[in-house]
């Protein structure tokens, strides 16, 4: 038993109040001077004071009356307790995004499956550098002809790696072994005349909180240092059966959440002096350095689009359900979404069509086909926009919507149904302290290096004076948000707007709708805190990107992707490095 809880009942944190949380204190420093103490039994003034946490008022006689049930819950949340549940149980209710009576097959036009016209070969540059920052298509037509072997491409970024993530805290396992090996497989295919597929012999990252056979899964905190994973993950399966290559494991916020992880804090490649943001940091940093042809992340809440915000990727967040999450960490059960990191639009396509698919592992996968076509008639698409968000963004989101206009989409008007949407984040921090209540009741949660007010131990702890009544009617609230999100997404087939000042971010989240964040313009700045602000006035300016989100209806990624790629060319900002590491 740890010293948070020796000496002193279970009961008494369940019970505990505002109020109370002073005695509580005092009560553990009690206990630590006398073990055998037993903490007493909630009274009606136990009672009394926990109203003032859920925010309801009873009588003395009412609080009586309710004092032996209280008790006896109190007992039967022990025996749950003691009930082993490790990460990979999922709960029995499970989030599903697609409304009853909705029809979310594709168009008659549609075709599953990646579509775009076979362009000619560019040359192969001389330069290791150029090649590491290819794009996939330019990669796959590479290798399918022997321009570059498997292997070799792999011994750059390998090479890379070494040279470059040490700087940028981006990597915790490189897998050198079994890269090499899986290059030398996926040559002596193709001398063979087999060919997997676009993604044939090129290297990736995936973040470290995916299963991967040949090294640990740490989920990026000291707790799980050493924890060692059961085999690969369906992702990581998936795209080795797709004849992808396998670097190693990318940085991670501990427990997906921000940069800070055991390794330190993952760098923005544009500007090591600030962090990369996260959760998905270094996934966002290795790619944008070029230490990988693409990276695999995951959001639960902003942990795709905020890193590729600050590092300057191009993020895929696809429908909720669409990738499998079977061998991977789980954060938050009914939210957690996996999603491609790349340096341009249509490598998120590619990866995608690879990854999709039902899995039977995950209970919240679904089935859908997807379909991206680069050649999608973009005057046939209705973009949606609320000119407020313009108003309340910067110069580069203004930017950013003036090229999207000048496409030949039709323009329309788009609203986001007025919801207090922030509460929702509340059933985010409930199941996140529920897959990690183990590590707050030992005292394991004290490990984790970061421990500001915004940090993991602190909303665990204080999550638990959550009550299951208002928990409910918050999934409720979330039931709302599907309903009436799918109304306004009605007319439209792509939504623009500012990655945060839309406030488009959470409430898409908790609906499954898919997002894309990419590149849009430089913006200059002083290095920044994980939240934006400036992390040190005296600290020069730096030239770093910033992105744009695009949002589409539920399983409808293609028409989004096809109107990103093309505003991308628009913009034109989308293959300028990072000048330290180019």
């Amino acid at each position: 038993m740890s010293e948070r809880t020796r000496g002193l009942s279970r009961r008494a944190m369940m019970t505990a109040t505002a109020g109370t949380l002073a005695g509580l204190a005092a009560a553990c420093a009690k206990a630590q001077e006398s073990e055998t103490v037993a903490s007493p039994d909630p009274t009606t003034a136990s009672i009394a004071e926990a109203e003032r946490l859920a925010g309801v008022s009873f009588t003395e006689a009412e609080r009586e009356q309710m004092l032996s049930d209280v008790n006896g819950r109190l007992a039967q949340l022990e025996a749950l307790r003691a009930v082993e549940k490790p990460n990979t149980l999922a709960p029995a209710t499970v989030f599903d995004p697609r409304l009853p009576g909705v029809d979310y097959s594709l168009p008659e036009n549609a075709r599953d499956g990646v579509h775009a016209p076979d362009d000619a070969m560019p040359d192969l540059p001389a330069s290791e550098v150029d090649i590491a920052y290819a794009p996939l298509t330019h990669l796959a037509k590479w290798i399918g002809s022997g321009a570059i072997s498997s292997r070799q491409l792999t011994e750059i970024y390998l090479k890379r790696i070494e040279a470059i993530a040490p700087t940028l805290e981006c990597m915790v396992t490189v897998l050198a072994d079994r890269a090499r090996a899986e290059a030398d497989a996926m040559d002596r295919e193709r001398a063979d005349g087999k060919l997997r597929g676009p993604l044939h012999g090129i290297p990736y990252l995936v973040k470290d909180l995916f299963d991967a056979e040949g090294g640990p899964t740490t989920w990026g905190a000291e707790p799980w240092k050493e924890r060692t994973g059961e085999g690969d993950s369906t992702v990581v399966r998936k795209l080795r059966d797709a004849g992808c290559v396998l670097l190693g494991k990318s940085a991670l916020g501990a427990l997906a959440y921000g940069d800070i992880w055991f390794g330190g804090v993952t760098r923005n490649p544009f500007n090591p002096l600030e962090g990369s943001s996260g959760s998905s940091a270094g996934s966002a940093s290795a790619t944008a350095a070029g230490l990988c042809a693409y990276s695999i992340g995951t959001e639960t809440l902003g942990s795709l689009v905020s890193p590729s915000n600050r590092c300057g990727t191009t993020a895929l967040r696809p429908t909720f359900g669409r990738i499998s999450r079977a061998g991977a960490m789980a954060l938050c059960w009914s939210l957690d979404k996996v999603g491609p990191i790349t340096r341009c639009v249509e490598d998120t396509a590619l990866v995608t069509a690879a990854l999709n698919g039902h899995d039977a592992a995950d209970p919240a996968s679904i089935g859908a086909p997807f379909s991206y076509d680069r050649r999608t008639d973009l005057k046939g698409l209705r973009l949606g926009h609320d000119p407020a968000w313009f108003e309340a963004g910067n110069e580069i989101d203004r930017a950013a919507l003036e090229a999207a206009g000048s496409l030949g989409a039709k323009e329309v008007e788009f609203r986001l149904p007025d919801l207090p949407y922030g509460v929702l984040v509340q059933q985010l921090l409930a199941e996140a302290a529920a897959a990690f209540e183990e590590m707050t009741l030992n005292d394991q949660d004290d490990l984790l290096a970061w421990q500001e007010d915004a940090a993991w131990p602190n909303s665990f702890r204080a999550t638990r004076f959550l009550t299951a009544i208002d928990l409910i009617q918050i999934d409720r609230l979330r039931r709302l948000a599907m309903q009436t999100l799918h109304e306004a997404f009605e007319g439209v087939d792509v939504v623009i707007g500012p990655n945060f000042a839309s406030g488009m971010l959470t409430p898409t989240n908790f609906t499954g709708h898919p997002c894309l964040a990419m590149r849009a313009g430089f913006l200059d700045s002083q290095p920044r805190t994980i939240f934006g602000g400036v992390e040190n006035p005296d600290a020069p300016v730096s030239s770093v990107p910033q992105a744009i989100s695009l949002w589409a209806p539920l399983f409808r990624e293609g028409p989004m992707l096809a109107f990103g790629r093309a505003l991308e060319q628009a913009l034109g900002v989308a293959e300028i490095r990072p000048p330290a590491f180019s």
